[in-house]
């Protein structure tokens, strides 16, 4: 008697077949198979790919007090990390300073408090900025931490057209997915492109926007919403600096994209293929001449949610295929998480071997060796067609509404990911979907795992050190930098110089984002 195989598909709802042959693969290819560093760039971004450079080894940190996070920099830096990645504070993400009223219980706690530019000195002190490239993960806020981090490059006497590095500045997700957004859309977006319009100047090295598919994953999307809603906002900040007059060939090539690497080691790797084809043809119908203006470069980082606070050690093993997934799908810099984090900020442990992690894929899998390992592969490369194909179905939806912004206005995006969370949760309580240590190979009793703890009193020295500021500054610079930003913010003039300005005279972020929530309002 024979027994039938049940249907097993991907978490995109895409059936994998007990088998797949040339036959496949040969229906998903194109005649012509372009090769790695050729439009569309599915193959990759650069023909040698990790032969010629490997990718960023970055490692995401901040926490407590700028000098906290700055030991730990240093420490990651001796231990072989190529990039720095920031981690912030919530009051520091949704612009209010440390002594804010809201501010109360969180200072520090999911990543470092920077109030003004003496905490960004103190943050990077015994860093030159024109040796590190240095990834910020902040949205609402991102065009004050620039300035900050601009402010601190003039300082330091370095050359601003070598400064590298990105700022996230994808407020489109926040709406979508993750909620620390302070202004309305639009004015958000006009933020925005002020960003892209003076970096394009002033900082020509420098990605002004990392557009977002980590926290649409992280919230609970499957990998074909991830990239498709991912692409579909950064068409929108591309639309944007159209309407602008900005020059795609110009501003395209500083475009970034963050990517979530989950557990389904082939689905993942088929994604980052296929999202690297869909922009580079998304950039081409918009205009876009120049090829590096239409290829996708993306950071990505291991899967938050992936992590599971039982048997926390097994986290190890996840964040090592996910590493994979990443390498062979072709990403350009990455962060790994440390196996503590379900239960804390990483500990100085998990994150060096969260970082060794990469280091022994780097030079001891082979994985880097030669470019595209998995292209020709039936099951890849048939899974590639079929992730695209669903993500492009989806963003054809987006379009018919009017873009992102309209899809997000409609609650759109966040239904469908409430809905791919709802059903993924309902998959492992049901036993249908196997979470190692959680609803299988449990144990009867976990052996504890020292947690990262911050201490409460940062707060106090936060506002203190406010305090202290506020009272030596000059103060009357202050305000008239502050009401300068309140004026062209009601007319068209760009914002950003304004705003180092406004940094170069002390003045704090919580009183920049207000001089802006004045005449934007808050988005509710």
């Amino acid at each position: 008697m024979s027994m039938s195989t049940p249907n097993i598909s991907t978490d995109s709802g895409i059936e994998i077949k007990k088998v797949y042959t040339a036959e496949d693969a040969q229906a998903a290819l194109p005649e012509e198979s372009p090769l790695p560093g050729e439009f569309p760039y599915t193959r990759g971004v650069q023909p040698d790919m990790y032969r010629g450079k490997l990718w960023t080894m970055r490692q995401y940190a901040g926490f407590s007090t700028a000098e906290e996070s700055n030991k730990r920099y240093h420490y990651l830096l001796s231990q072989g990390v190529m990039g720095l990645s920031v981690a912030f504070d919530l009051p520091t993400q949704i612009g209010y300073d440390s002594d804010h009223p809201l501010a109360e219980g969180e200072v520090g706690k999911v990543g470092v408090a920077i109030d003004s530019l003496e905490d960004m000195e103190i943050l990077f002190k015994g860093i030159q900025l024109e040796q590190v490239s240095t990834s910020m993960t902040i949205n609402a806020t991102g065009f004050i931490l620039l300035a900050f981090y601009v402010a601190l490059a003039k300082k330091q006497g370095a050359d601003l057209k070598k400064i590298a590095g990105t700022i996230q500045n994808d407020i489109l997700k926040e709406y979508a997915a993750r909620g620390t957004y302070i202004y309305p859309p639009k004015p958000s977006m006009r933020i925005i492109t002020d960003i892209f319009e003076w970096c394009s100047t002033d900082l020509p090295k420098w990605n002004t926007i990392s557009i977002s598919g980590y926290h649409i994953r992280e919230a609970g999307s499957t990998a074909v919403q991830e990239i498709a809603f991912t692409l579909s906002n950064g068409k929108a900040y591309v639309k944007a600096a159209l309407d602008k007059g900005l020059d795609i060939n110009v501003f395209g090539k500083r475009l970034s994209f963050f990517f979530n690497a989950h557990n389904h080691l082939f689905e993942e790797v088929a994604k980052f293929r296929a999202a690297r084809k869909m922009w580079a043809q998304m950039m081409k119908e918009m205009g876009a001449t120049d090829e590096k203006a239409m290829m996708l470069r993306f950071h990505t980082q291991t899967g938050g949610a992936t992590l599971t606070a039982q048997q926390p050690l097994n986290n190890i093993c996840r964040v090592t295929v996910q590493t994979l997934a990443a390498v062979l799908g072709g990403t350009q810099s990455l962060h790994t998480n440390g196996y503590d984090e379900a239960l804390s900020l990483p500990t100085e442990e998990a994150a060096r071997i969260a970082l060794r992690t990469q280091q022994i894929v780097a030079f001891e899998s082979g994985a880097p060796d030669t470019v595209d390992p998995l292209a020709g592969s039936y099951f890849v490369e048939s899974l590639t067609s079929e992730v695209e194909k669903k993500a492009w179905e989806l963003v054809e939806k987006i379009d018919a509404m009017g873009g992102s912004v309209s899809a997000i206005e409609e609650g759109f995006m966040q239904e469908e990911i409430a809905r791919s969370a709802y059903e993924y949760q309902r998959n492992i309580e049901n036993g249908d979907k196997i979470i190692v240590g959680v609803n299988k190979f449990t144990v009867e009793k976990e052996e504890p795992v020292p947690g990262f703890k911050i201490d409460d009193s940062i707060r106090t020295i936060q506002s203190q050190k406010l305090a202290a500021l506020r009272a030596r500054r000059d103060h009357a610079k202050v305000v008239s930098c502050l009401e300068a930003i309140t004026e062209a913010a009601k007319g068209t003039r760009n914002l950003m110089p304004l705003v180092v300005s406004a940094v170069e005279a002390y003045c704090t972020l919580g009183e920049i984002a207000d001089a802006l929530r004045k005449v934007f309002g808050e988005h509710k």
